[in-house]
């Protein structure tokens, strides 16, 4: 167990030093921050956390070839774009992200958007208000992206699911750029159909290992149980805004592993 006064200090304090927009200049977070129109933003926030894994600066990189691809304008680019274009996306990489995940990517992008203003209406068909948290609309998303007749099944592993009992950290970080605000605008806050506490923390190795140290993750495994485990213990300390404390557990992972 862990003493609730104590750790809400503790990451309240870590929150204040971590959260700032210095946060944004060495994280894939500052490529739809160079964008003004919504579904540019959505878009490249998507991709942007889809690709986070590996070093920073290949995501941030690799993110930028991709605007570069796009030219410069993604929503423009998704929906209007030519067979031709499309081959100008032939030999992209990350990691195990390949162009043809990156072409089914397109065409899901083009469904959707051909038929809504916004990214957020995938995740909230499958979400209340009632619901306590994303658990349902990741879910929902996962299987709604997956629904074209010509989904590859390589591609399946960049979309998590709760039903696999993945802890969705791309998603869920995804989710919290598109949700959450506050007075720094480091996330945008431009979703207004889901709220804030019904977020849940990305859990990446940095904050697990602050979580587990302050208490608040009791579970031995990285898994979507665990996450609400860590989401539930954050709401605790933060009824309205519980994710902000991702911030602070990652800051603090980041800031010890500076000092080792």
């Amino acid at each position: 167990m862990y003493d609730l006064v104590q750790t809400k200090k503790i990451l309240d304090e870590a929150y204040l030093l971590h959260h700032n927009r210095e946060f944004i200049k060495d994280d894939p977070l500052q490529i739809p921050h160079e964008f003004d129109k919504l579904q540019d933003i959505e878009i490249m926030a998507f991709f942007s956390s889809i690709l986070a894994w590996g070093q920073r600066k290949t995501i941030i990189n690799n993110c930028r070839k991709l605007v570069q691809l796009f030219e410069g304008k993604p929503h423009d680019f998704i929906l209007s774009h030519s067979p031709e274009d499309l081959k100008t996306l032939l030999g992209f990489k990350h990691r195990t992200f390949n162009d043809t995940d990156l072409l089914y990517f397109i065409a899901f992008l083009k469904h959707h958007y051909s038929q809504y203003a916004s990214l957020e209406t995938a995740f909230t068909k499958s979400l209340t208000p009632n619901d306590r948290d994303v658990g349902g609309a990741l879910v929902g998303f996962h299987d709604y992206f997956t629904s074209l007749e010509f989904f590859p099944t390589r591609t399946r592993k960049h979309i998590a699911t709760p039903v696999r009992n993945s802890a969705c950290k791309r998603l869920n970080m995804f989710l919290r750029w598109m949700v959450r605000t506050d007075d720094q605008k480091i996330d945008f806050g431009l979703w207004k159909n889901i709220r804030p506490n019904q977020l849940l923390c990305p859990l990446d190795v940095h904050v697990e290992r602050q979580a587990r140290g302050l208490g608040l993750i009791q579970r031995k495994q990285r898994d979507f149980k665990t996450v609400i485990e860590l989401s539930e213990n954050l709401r605790k300390l933060d009824p309205i805004d519980p994710i902000k404390y991702d911030f602070a557990l990652f800051g603090m992972g980041i800031a010890k592993n500076l000092k080792n």
